[in-house]
């Protein structure tokens, strides 16, 4: 199962960089989008919360990492209003271009 990391601009200018066990988080975000808090908390745990399913149907368990990651994003957003702007710097690996 490819996994994948995704990078974060919070509206302070701070950075993170987040991991996912799983390309599904391209479904739901796009590099250099920018998302509100309230938008972007609803897009990265629906995609980890299918990420860590995808975990669970191969190997028996859910992704813990994934719900980490979760948390850590949940963790920081709380300090920003929910309409402040979250951007998306970069996604590894990229989507290949038709």
């Amino acid at each position: 199962m490819p996994e994948m990391t995704f990078e974060l601009q919070w509206p302070d200018g701070s950075r993170q960089r987040c991991y996912s066990p799983s390309l599904v988080m391209h479904d739901y975000l796009t590099t250099g989008a920018s998302y509100t808090v309230a938008d972007f908390l609803d897009r990265s745990a629906t995609a980890l919360a299918v990420a860590s399913d995808r975990v669970r149907a191969k190997f028996g368990f859910a992704c813990t990492s994934a719900a980490a990651t979760n948390d850590e994003i949940r963790d920081t957003a709380s300090r920003f209003p929910s309409t402040s702007l979250i951007h998306v710097t970069a996604m590894h690996p990229a989507l290949e271009q038709a």
